[in-house]
């Protein structure tokens, strides 16, 4: 009878236990948490962070518990792959990730063959939802989008201007530069300059100088902010006063850090802040109140979860084919606003607006 006993009650425990490890839903974020672009790894994982707190103190989702897992690819795509290869072990059903497109495309990969859904808070090339599967999407823009935007501001306001197009060699750099270009050359515009520069050097000076000498007035730089504050401060340096215009990689406070007043005027296209919607207000006053600004891509990816959870609540299962499905034919109230996907798992979202950087702030030009 007490060995009868003894057996039951550790069956009731191991059954307990098994029912305690179905109630979580594993869930994760990946990005670049350290190297040179760590700052927007720390917006992402910020962001994660408060969307899993504020969804499971409202009960989770399905009425389990979300267990947030994080990810550091540095934004290289060899640790990418080994990235979404450990959430594949862990167990974890959706991934609000990467930030690096060349991160991202090579991640959705391995998300596509095991069955796990993927949503970019931050990832602009086109290819990752033209090529990626039916579980790849994305809450922010697309560099042919954001390209369009900066093309044609760089032939209506600087029409009489020697422009040049950098780019770091990356899928996200080259392809926001090419793309810019493309609707640049389309407004009946030539280039001054097309160039590739090394990301992750610390002196640019020959290629400042390069364009001093050949006259060249603004540079369209397609990379992050850590090389083009570099470029614009070393230009100054030199009594330079070439205009930057660059895109959505420069929404981080580290611009500043590293130009200084060099920084000011700095053109850049992003998407509307979301910071400045009222429906976020809760949650940026959540934030505020830790000492933190929400900037960049923080809310993106907040919002990537936030539309998830919504969509696994409507089909009622994480099951992926199901949550797709919800994804592609419902709305989502969310931080950004009210989102929806297309056929491509493009966000159907306003599109990119310009900015400004001045007293060491971005906001609306």
């Amino acid at each position: 009878m007490r060995r009868s006993f003894v057996f039951m009650s550790v069956a009731a425990v191991a059954l307990a236990l098994a029912g305690a490890a179905q109630a979580e839903i594993k869930i994760s974020t990946a990005g670049p948490m350290t190297g040179q672009y760590a700052s927007f790894g720390e917006q992402m994982r910020r962001g994660a962070e408060m969307a899993v707190e504020d969804l499971n103190a409202k009960g989770g989702v399905l009425g389990q518990k979300l267990v947030l897992e994080i990810g550091d690819d540095a934004c290289d795509p060899k640790q990418a792959v080994a990235v979404a290869n450990k959430f594949v072990a862990d167990g974890v059903v959706f991934v609000a990730g990467h930030f690096c497109s060349g991160s991202s495309i090579p991640a959705s990969k391995v998300y596509e063959e095991e069955g796990i859904l993927q949503i970019s808070p931050a990832s602009t090339n086109p290819k990752l939802t033209e090529e990626g599967g039916d579980n790849v999407f994305r809450v922010c823009g697309r560099d042919d989008q954001q390209g369009i935007v900066a093309g044609n501001m760089l032939a209506d306001d600087f029409g009489g201007k020697k422009v040049a197009f950098l780019h770091d060699k990356t899928a996200y750099g080259k392809g926001l530069a090419d793309e810019t270009l493309k609707q640049y050359k389309a407004r009946g515009k030539k280039e001054a300059m097309y160039e590739a520069y090394t990301a992750g050097e610390k002196d640019y000076t020959a290629l400042v100088s390069k364009m001093k000498a050949a006259g060249v007035d603004v540079m369209y730089v397609g990379g992050y902010h850590t090389e083009a504050g570099l470029m614009v401060r070393q230009a100054r340096e030199q009594g330079y006063n070439v205009q930057l215009v660059s895109g959505d990689a420069l929404v981080t406070d580290e611009y500043w850090k590293i130009t200084g007043d060099a920084g000011t005027g700095t053109l850049m296209t992003f998407s509307p802040d979301p910071r400045k919607n009222a429906v976020a207000a809760p949650v940026v006053a959540k934030f505020r109140a830790q000492k933190y600004e929400p900037e960049g891509y923080t809310l993106y990816t907040y919002g990537a979860i936030q539309a998830w959870a919504q969509a696994v609540e409507k089909a009622g299962s994480t099951d992926l084919d199901k949550t797709i499905a919800s994804l592609r034919s419902n709305k989502f109230e969310t931080v950004l606003g009210s989102i929806g996907f297309d056929g491509k798992g493009d966000v159907t979202a306003p599109g990119y607006v310009w900015y400004i950087w001045k007293n060491g702030q971005y906001d609306y030009r």
